[in-house]
């Protein structure tokens, strides 16, 4: 007999998978307190039926199994289910399901797993590694439950919590009779893979296109990725040494694709901007006024959802808005509840009542926006916690599904998919942290709970590191009647007990917003010494300190300016954005952006003038979006400022663009931008192309050659029917059309380049013929080749532009007649003429004689003959 621990065995639906799935609906940092002890608690996994002991309820099993594909492929994986009818309540699951499997040299593997909970069936995937007939067979050995209370660990048709059975139940015996499998040489092969698009494509995506689950994630994102058991597997491939929890303070949107290019698809304008003028001179708007949020807070299935402020009838108005985000169109909006303050410097901000999360509902649970429930599944809902409401939102129409009190606490951390950390304060300096969950529909908030500390502060701070479960929090230490911060005070508490870890002061003055906690360290900079020091977050021990920043400007960061993804952290600096590594604290890389001189005051490593950054950034797709700003913007606006797009890896600018600065949410591929100057929302990425091309409408004969004619232009709606251009001439374009600069570019030396086109001819046999590939005038959208074709007939002619990081694919025909090469004319000899020239000059001169006396007898006889017949009869 085989080793039930075989290394052919391939037990993916392990019990420790079981338990991960499982976790991902339970609470991941401390076991639930209950509000009520119960007694008599049971195990959830059904035991053997005790000697002596006679059940309440004696219930007959039918067992099934499945064996999927047959025949199947040597060395290929086969899977097979197995199942009791009928199932355990969702607070049970039955034990010792056994699978006996005989190779066809009658070896035997056994494989023993429990049921899934609740539904008492179970899967695993096995290899075949010989060719024959194999045999399998299902046994199940029955199972007793004990009266007594159990815990629904998930939400069922018949709700959660702890359940009170009063009779003991026993599940008999069963089994299923051998079921043949047969193993062949021939690999059997399953649907064929999606490769991930690199075209134009849009929502809602196929189900058929599975492997395209990496890539349509939502913003923001929340909660450990999902997907299946290779979840975990292909994130750490994907996002190595990454965060796997909620990371808006880290600034990281994980399963989205980024633009790659500066391709503005649509544009919108949400304020008055720009330069003043008149008595103002050179000032522009104040940007305070315009505001640096004029992008989606939440985009879901491509659809964006966003709060503009409106003035009408002399009354501000909240508006809720759901667009799309490929073209703007507006599917729906709906008025909502608003409060505005302004600012001593002028600045308005509102509140509104929407939701800023989503969240993910998997295996069941509720179905937005009814009281319906399904039984397996997904589902999500548009999240708000705030004022002491939870209040959920169907994305469809906006409607409100679910509107409960919160009491006693009014707000929350959303800190990963349906969880949420609140602290209540119970007054005299004593906090209590609170642990809950925004899934189901319960209005008891109490029944929400799944741990209750007490814990040493006011609120949870944005430096906590989820994956380890400890919080860091900072305070300024000065000394009394000064102003000066000579010290900072650091310390750590556990989210699992609520207990103080570590208290430290480091002396200086953390520069505000450098500091960022992960990978169980946290790590920020001290104003003027030009390292980042990183602090273990068990103990508080020193991790390291790393390379020093550039100098002079080095010592000067950008406020809000830190993000955390792939081992790496970066920091926003006055001279340049900087990555250093999370395991040393090791520089990576530094981008600069060089700017004209004079223009600005900070200076790079090699003394040129460039651009300075501000917060916050942007990561996504292995690329960080930063855009150009100050603590302090002067006035005028710095020239040049943009938005930059950087490899996330190595710090190679990929592409970069003016007139935009804060990148917002990202999602499928498409980036929203709000701008500092104008007031628009840019977004990114890629738009539809549209190619036309023409031959000649008449036949044309053989041996001819003939012009084919076309364009390539642009059908986003920014930009509709304007020529598509090359990746490298995307930013000239882009800021000619959109932000008034030269199509020359800036200094004038810029030339705008087109895209290519391939063409073909199909003859009237169905061959095809390569006629050749030319590029595009950048500047109209044009293109012309000329093509001799080989044989009469007719010719269908095929343009194609196959796409880019900018554009999608596109194509048209026309078609061309070849008719018969004209006739060739034949060449007449003429015979010379005999006798010398002087003969041939008395020959003419003799008849021109002879022709003038007839012409002069002809003449008489016609003026008799007209005097005849005029001359009056007698």
């Amino acid at each position: 007999m085989k080793n039930s621990t075989s290394n052919k065995t391939k037990l993916t639906a392990s019990i420790a998978i079981i338990l991960l799935m499982i976790s991902a609906f339970t609470v991941m940092i401390n076991a639930p307190v209950q509000a009520q002890e119960y007694t008599n608690m049971q195990e959830s996994g059904s035991i053997p039926l005790p000697s002596g002991v006679t059940p309440d309820v004696v219930v007959d099993t039918i067992p099934g199994l499945s064996v999927r594909p047959n025949p199947v492929g040597v060395d290929q994986p086969f899977l097979v289910n197995m199942w009791i009818i009928p199932s355990t309540d969702a607070s049970q699951y039955l034990t010792g399901f056994e699978v006996t499997i005989t190779d066809p040299d009658g070896n035997e593997d056994v494989i023993t797993m429990d049921s899934y909970i609740g539904d008492a069936t179970a899967w695993f995937e096995y290899i075949a590694d010989q060719v024959g007939t194999w045999k399998l067979k299902f046994d199940f050995p029955g199972g007793y439950y004990p009266a007594g209370n159990y815990t629904r660990p998930t939400e069922s048709f018949r709700g959660y919590g702890v359940i009170s059975f009063e009779e003991s139940v026993y599940y008999k015996p069963s089994f299923t009779p051998e079921q043949e499998l047969v193993v062949q040489e021939d690999m059997v092969y399953s649907w064929p893979p999606s490769p991930l698009p690199t075209d134009y494509w849009t929502r809602p995506v196929s189900s058929d296109h599975r492997e395209w689950w990496p890539i349509l994630g939502d913003y923001p994102w929340s909660g450990p990725a999902s997907g299946g058991p290779e979840w975990k597997a292909l994130w750490d491939k994907l996002y190595p040494n990454t965060n796997k929890y909620w990371s808006s303070p880290h600034r990281f949107t994980p399963w989205v694709q980024g633009p790659n290019s500066a391709h503005i698809v649509w544009k919108r304008q949400d304020a008055i901007g720009g330069l003043m003028g008149g008595d103002f001179g050179q000032l522009s708007v104040p940007i305070a006024i315009i505001g640096v949020s004029n992008f989606p807070r939440i985009i879901y299935a491509g659809r964006c959802y966003q709060t503009f402020t409106r003035a009408v009838d002399g009354q501000w108005v909240g508006v809720w808005q759901c667009y799309d985000l490929r073209t703007g169109e507006v599917y729906w909006e709906h008025l909502v509840p608003i409060t505005i303050t302004f600012s001593a410097l002028g600045s308005m901000s509102a509140r509104t009542v929407t939701p800023t999360v989503i969240e993910y509902y998997i295996a069941g649970g509720e179905h937005p926006g009814s009281t319906a429930w399904i039984g397996v599944g997904t589902a999500m809902s548009l999240v708000y916690i705030g004022g002491g409401r939870l209040i959920k939102y169907d994305p469809w129409t906006g409607a409100v599904s679910l509107n409960v009190s919160t009491a006693p606490i009014s707000s929350g951390t959303y800190y990963r998919n349906g969880y949420a950390l609140s602290v209540q304060n119970l007054g005299g300096g004593n906090y209590r942290l609170i642990n809950w969950t925004t899934f189901g529909r319960t209005d008891n908030f109490a029944e929400r709970i799944a741990s209750n500390i007490t814990w040493p502060w006011s609120s949870v701070p944005s430096t906590t590191d989820y994956n380890v479960g400890i919080a860091a929090r900072m305070s300024d230490v000065v000394p009394p009647g000064t102003a000066v911060i000579t010290q900072v005070r650091v310390m750590a508490a556990s989210l699992k007990t609520g207990a103080e870890l570590w208290d430290i002061t480091v002396d200086g003055d953390i520069m505000s917003g450098t500091e960022v906690a992960d990978h169980g360290k946290i790590a920020f900079i001290i104003r003027g010494t030009r390292y980042c020091s990183a602090f273990n977050l068990q103990d508080g021990s020193l991790a390291w300190k790393s390379d020093e920043l550039d100098y002079p400007w080095g010592q000067w960061l950008a406020y809000s300016s830190s993000g955390s993804a792939y081992g790496l952290f970066y920091e926003l600096g006055l001279d340049g954005v900087y990555a250093f590594d999370w395991t040393n604290g090791k520089l990576v890389w530094k981008y600069e952006a060089p700017t004209y001189p004079y223009e600005t005051p900070y200076t790079g490593r090699d003394g040129t003038t460039v651009y300075s950054f501000g917060g916050p950034l942007v990561i996504a797709d292995g690329k960080v979006y930063a855009y150009n700003s100050e603590h302090t913007v002067t006035q005028p606006i710095t020239r040049g400022w943009g938005l930059h797009c950087i490899n996330a890896f190595t710090g190679e600018g990929i592409w970069n663009i003016t007139g935009v600065a804060t990148a917002g949410a990202v999602a499928d591929g498409y980036l929203t931008a709000g701008s500092l100057q104008s007031g628009h929302m840019y977004v990114f990425g890629k738009g539809q192309s549209e190619i036309t091309v023409t031959a000649p409408d008449v036949a044309v004969p053989k041996g001819t050659a003939i012009t084919i004619k076309g364009t390539v232009l642009d059908q986003s709606p920014a930009q509709p029917d304007t020529p598509c251009v090359s990746k490298e001439s995307m930013t000239t374009q882009m800021e000619y059309l959109h932000m008034q600069q030269p199509i020359g570019g800036i200094k004038g030396d810029a030339i705008i380049t087109g895209v290519p086109v391939t063409l073909t001819a199909v003859d009237s046999d169905g061959n095809w013929i390569d006629i050749g590939t030319t590029t595009t005038n950048g500047y109209y959208g044009t293109f012309g080749i000329e093509w001799t074709p080989p044989d009469e007939g007719k010719y269908e002619i095929i343009a194609s532009f196959e796409g880019d990081e900018s554009y999608g694919s596109s194509g048209a025909s026309t078609f061309v007649t070849v008719g018969p090469a004209p006739a060739e004319v034949e060449e007449v000899d003429l015979a010379p003429l005999e006798g010398s020239v002087s003969d041939v000059e008395d020959s003419v001169g003799s008849q021109t004689t002879y022709i003038i006396a007839i012409l002069v007898i002809v003449i008489i006889a016609l003026v008799i003959a007209i005097y005849s017949a005029l001359k009056p009869r007698k």
